[in-house]
């Protein structure tokens, strides 16, 4: 092939993945402002209107009711992570079910995040655009991944966690590094539209500690508890899911009986710090360094009552409040300012939960500012390694060992007490 063949070939490869970037950033731009703004105004309302926790029972039986009239029972992050990997297709069905049952579980009271919402909704856009262009399978793997990432980066306002965080976690330690430039692509479009329409980036600032040994071997320590608090959480979530199977195998009693459990001990608690996503708690945490030392354990609890019963969102953003809260109380007690520990807290325990490290350091820099990146870049590495094969996504494949230099690839949260 000649030189001008080559660049010609080469420049319509190009151009057609920035065509397909452009597409779907518009699309999940918009779909994620609407999105965003649904689930804010959802927020918003049951704050107002606390009898609405009452209506939690009636928000799940809808939304069973609503996956089986669409035939979408059993899918979810996992099936969209397995489109990912490879390159099959997604139906559409699957996003009004995943938007409106997110809408309803935060509407009424239920511990839920949105990026288990966003991912699926942007990976089934980003398959549905890829199949309007013929794109092979291949190719599918691809636009998939654009969709998830432009969506991840539309709600929280991440575009370099967001692209390079689905390159990344699918399978770790083995990613598809042409995929990075449509995705990022596809993630800026979608934040500057989501942006315009209401969106607010997901942002802190901190005061970091001077760069001194002391403080270094401190955030290890800290990052390790982190690392163990996100095992902790997905084995609470896994063993709870395990209990609803077993007690209630009808989803419909099984949603209820989720939905009980949590208005009790919401009552019982006399707080609803622990339903919806938990922003204000969140940022509590890391701008005033206060939080309650149950807070992360009640948090967990909650979650994994309110996702394993059947109710939708998505896990990530209860990773980050049972991490920042973790970190602000462990903080002090290692000698670290507790809003800093909240921050060292939020993105080791999202590490050890999402098996990324690269993705989590870049997470830090785009929601706490690049000052920190050396004590956060250590606490997500070494959670990382001390999360061991768990993880939130049992579809996610560890490639190679994380204490030893050797192939295994196994998927998270099977065979994962085997040595390695």
């Amino acid at each position: 092939m000649s030189l001008p063949e080559y660049l010609v070939r080469y420049a319509g490869y190009l151009l057609k993945w920035i065509l397909i970037a452009a597409v779907t950033g518009v699309a999940c731009g918009l779909v994620g402002a609407l999105f965003y703004n649904g689930v804010a105004e959802a927020t918003a309302l049951r704050t107002a209107h606390p009898w609405l926790l009452y209506c939690l029972p009636f928000a799940g039986l809808l939304i069973v009711f609503l996956y089986r009239f669409l035939g979408q029972e059993g899918n979810n992050t996992d099936t969209v992570i397995e489109a990912a990997r490879e390159g099959s297709r997604l139906r559409i069905e699957l996003l009004p079910s995943i938007f409106t049952g997110t809408i309803l579980t935060h509407l009424c009271g239920g511990s839920s995040g949105r990026e288990g919402a966003a991912l699926q909704i942007g990976g089934d856009i980003g398959n549905h655009i890829g199949a309007f262009f013929r794109l092979d399978e291949d190719e599918m793997r691809v636009a998939t991944m654009s969709g998830m990432a432009a969506f991840f980066s539309a709600i929280f306002g991440t575009p370099l966690t967001a692209a390079v965080f689905v390159m990344l976690f699918i399978n770790v330690g083995s990613y598809l590094e042409m995929a990075l430039l449509p995705s990022y692509l596809s993630s800026l479009i979608a934040i500057w539209l989501s942006e315009k329409f209401g969106a607010v980036p997901f942002r802190f600032a901190i005061d970091v500690p001077a760069l001194e040994v002391h403080y270094f071997v401190r955030v290890m320590v800290l990052a390790a508890a982190a690392g163990l608090v996100s095992v902790l959480f997905v084995q609470v979530l896994h063993t709870t899911g395990h209990l609803y199977r077993r007690f209630f195998k009808n989803p419909y009693i099984r949603v209820a009986a989720g939905a009980v459990l949590v208005i009790i001990l919401t009552k019982v608690l006399g707080t609803a710090d622990y339903n919806g996503a938990g922003g204000e708690i969140i940022r509590a945490a890391v701008v005033e360094g206060q939080a309650r030392p149950e807070a992360f354990l009640l948090k967990i609890l909650f979650t994994a009552l309110t996702l394993e019963a059947g109710f939708k969102g998505g896990e990530i953003v209860p990773t980050f409040f049972i991490g920042a809260t973790f970190g602000c109380v462990a903080a002090p007690l290692l000698g670290i300012p507790a809003g800093f520990g909240a921050a060292v807290g939020l993105v080791a325990a999202f590490a050890g939960a999402t098996n990324t490290v690269v993705a989590s350091i870049f997470l830090s820099i785009e929601v706490f500012g690049a000052e920190g990146i050396l004590f956060f870049a250590l606490s997500c590495i070494v959670s990382f390694v001390v999360s061991g094969y768990n993880g939130l996504y049992s579809s996610q494949r560890i490639i190679y060992s994380k204490v030893r230099p050797k192939q295994i690839d196994l998927k998270t949260n099977h065979n994962h007490m085997r040595k390695h």
